[in-house]
């Protein structure tokens, strides 16, 4: 038996071999997969312009179509990007703190670790985007479309989601530390280890109501005619 397993060997070498060293390569895609994701690998051009919108700090691309652009580690501070289409886009730990996107479409965009400190996000449609572990502190997204989006272990201190729609979110560890959630939706929201600390929920359906107990912060400023009595 163990002459004849010497024997195999050596022929079970090369092919061991050559699999490795394809896996090595990244020629061997998964079963199933139509469509291998792309990742630009060239240097960003200088003056970087795509579909005749310059990506740049306090750019003014308003409509802009981008969709599908990858715009990893796009610095875009500042930028105005009102009603851009930006579907499925890349934006992957993209700088966009203090940039516009109010009535964007950034459905199934990629937003993972981006840096959206006071972003402006009203009435944009973030239906399946991936906004895993941003930074978006005192963000505005008032009356944003957050439908099926994922925002695990995001960091949303202050930020404004009044009248928003949370419909099948992933909200699981999001800090939602002094948020305004008033007026919103949550409706089969996954929020398994989430932060509420000091959020305004007046108003909101579906939200965690009892997740704070005692005298709320806003009832302490502002507090209740039946309070005030006491």
């Amino acid at each position: 038996m163990l002459a004849h397993s010497k024997r195999l060997l050596p022929g079970l070498v090369l092919p061991v071999l050559a699999v490795v060293s394809m896996m090595a390569a990244g020629t061997l895609e998964a079963a199933g997969t139509d469509y291998p994701v792309i990742h630009n690998t060239e240097e960003r051009p200088d003056p970087w312009v795509e579909n005749g919108c310059t990506i740049a700090p306090k750019t003014n691309c308003d409509g802009a179509d981008l969709r599908h652009v990858d715009l990893r580690q796009a610095n875009l501070e500042g930028a105005s990007l009102k009603g851009a289409n930006l579907a499925r886009a890349n934006l992957t730990h993209a700088n966009l703190q203090g940039a516009d996107l109010s009535g964007a479409n950034l459905d199934g965009a990629n937003l993972k670790t981006a840096f959206m400190g006071t972003v402006k996000l009203m009435r944009a449609s973030l239906r399946g985007a991936d906004l895993s572990f941003t930074r978006m502190a005192k963000a505005n997204l008032s009356e944003a479309d957050l439908t099926a989006a994922t925002l695990e272990k995001a960091m949303a201190k202050g930020a404004n989601f009044s009248h928003a729609r949370f419909i099948n979110t992933d909200a699981m560890e999001t800090k939602f530390y002094e948020a305004d959630l008033s007026n919103a939706v949550f409706d089969g929201v996954k929020i398994r280890f989430a932060i509420f600390q000091d959020a305004y929920m007046e108003g909101c359906k579906g939200c965690p109501h009892t997740w704070q107990t005692g005298t709320k912060t806003w009832e302490e400023d502002h507090p209740t005619p039946a309070q005030a009595t006491r």
